[in-house]
């Protein structure tokens, strides 16, 4: 028997797959959901399922346990597949806890036993067209997102950065403080604003603080907060980081450079949620989830002793790394070409284009400050390139093979130079405090430095 195709409502709400060998079952169900507004299509076996699902995208498929001589069960992954976002109800004669349990583990979202009445089948749909309408808020709200921070690209060809995505997915329904691991420019402060995003904390603060962008003796203030009169300097009270992300998350970025002092009272507040501000002596208390991010070897920090073991376990419940771009090569172009459309319209130039020279060499290249040097490098083409589109001469000489360094004495700028002496320090250097110690500058300046530069 064929697919019977029905009359589509006006504004439908969902598309919906039926899956029946009965004709009067797959009727009724068409019926009611017709009733409700919705688009039905109602088919009798499996091969007809999937053609109609490998065709077109569904909502939401009811499925029959028993179809003539073929296993409904069979049927939830390939329709799955087909569709990842795709909502299953579970319909059948023959209801058991057993058939119940193993139809959610392959994927179903609800289960109904028959006879089922229409008030039960409305209940149902209505259920899921209430999580459809919350995965498309959420969905706006990640665009929304992509356009202010357009390195967000959450598909990659990539399995490591899959891993991380979905982990982190996973990760921002629980409380439990993440780690997020991966070198300098990666997207791990961009990571973190999803993971609040898909939070239950998502209408809270979202707050970060740089660990080495504040000297040691301006951290703990930042962080806790001070009265006024605690110390020199301090004029009026600051409330501190933890107390305005209240309810929400906070960002600990470059957690390896914590001062020692200051770790035991973050542990504290780690394990006890517990604080005081400089000067004062009231206890308070604080619902914050902590992120902590790093570019460090934190196992190494504790061997030396820089970095507390008993800290680094309660901030190392649940790790999440994150892949170098060159790591994740197949992902550049879409992303340069995500950048460009983004650094194009903000400077007025929306019909800017890659020729394929240019491709090849960002493709090609191996960003070893990872996105936020691509996402520098498109902006400043996206600039200063006289045309509409953006061939190779339009990127640095540092990024074509056999391109010139700059020389002491070249005609360049001062800029040029000093961003081209921290590359190289920073490539050979074993960590940011020795890096910092060779150029001659404190970690904070050489971090605001970094950030310039996109390093």
């Amino acid at each position: 028997m064929g697919p019977e195709k029905r009359i589509p409502a006006v504004n439908p709400s969902l598309q919906i797959l039926v899956v029946d060998d009965e004709v009067n079952i797959r009727k009724t169900l068409s019926v009611c959901l017709e009733t409700e507004g919705h688009v039905v299509t109602a088919v009798s076996n499996i091969k007809e399922a999937q053609a109609e699902a490998s065709g077109r995208s569904f909502d939401l498929a009811f499925v029959d346990l028993r179809l003539g001589t073929d296993d409904g069960l069979d049927l939830i992954p390939a329709l799955l597949a087909a569709t990842p976002g795709l909502k299953i109800i579970v319909i059948t004669a023959y209801a058991s806890i057993d058939t119940a349990v193993e139809a959610m583990r392959r994927g179903a979202s609800d289960y109904i036993p028959k006879p089922f009445t229409p008030a039960q089948i409305t209940l149902a749909v209505r259920k899921v067209f209430e999580v459809r309408t919350l995965e498309r808020r959420v969905a706006a709200l990640q665009e929304d997102l992509g356009r202010e921070h357009p390195e967000i690209v959450f598909s990659s060809t990539s399995l490591a950065m899959q891993r991380a995505v979905n982990l982190a997915r996973q990760a921002a329904a629980a409380e439990a403080t993440i780690l997020l691991r991966g070198e300098s420019g990666t997207g791990k402060t961009v990571l973190a604003r999803a993971i609040h995003s898909w939070s239950s904390r998502a209408a809270k603060p979202f707050s970060q603080i740089s660990c080495p962008s504040f000297p040691p003796e301006l951290l703990e203030s930042e962080l806790f907060g001070h009265v006024k009169g605690a110390f020199t300097g301090a004029i009026r009270d600051n409330p501190g980081r933890i107390f305005a992300s209240e309810g929400g998350t906070l960002l600990l970025d470059e957690i390896s450079d914590l001062p020692l002092p200051l770790q035991p009272k973050l542990l504290r507040f780690v394990q006890e949620k517990e604080y005081e501000r400089i000067g004062e002596s009231i206890t308070r208390k604080a619902d914050v989830r902590l992120i902590a991010a790093t570019n460090s070897n934190l196992e190494e920090a504790v061997k030396e002793g820089r970095f507390r073991e008993d800290l680094y376990y309660r901030l190392n419940v649940i790790p999440i790394e994150i892949p170098p771009l060159r790591e994740r090569a197949g992902d550049i172009v879409a992303l340069a070409e995500r950048l460009l459309a983004f650094h194009g319209r903000n400077n007025h130039r929306t019909f800017l284009r890659f020729n394929d020279d240019a491709l090849s060499v960002l493709a090609a290249y191996r960003w070893p400050g990872n996105v936020r040097e691509l996402s520098n490098t498109i902006e400043r083409a996206a600039i200063l390139c006289p045309g509409d589109w953006i061939g190779s001469d339009c990127l640095p000489a540092n990024l074509i093979p056999g391109g010139t360094a700059v020389r002491i004495g070249d005609a360049v700028s001062l800029e040029t130079i000093e961003e081209q002496h921290i590359r190289r320090v920073l490539a050979s250097a074993k960590s940011l405090q020795e890096a910092a110690g060779v150029l001659g500058i404190d970690q904070a300046t050489l971090w605001r430095r970094r950030k310039k530069y996109g390093l």
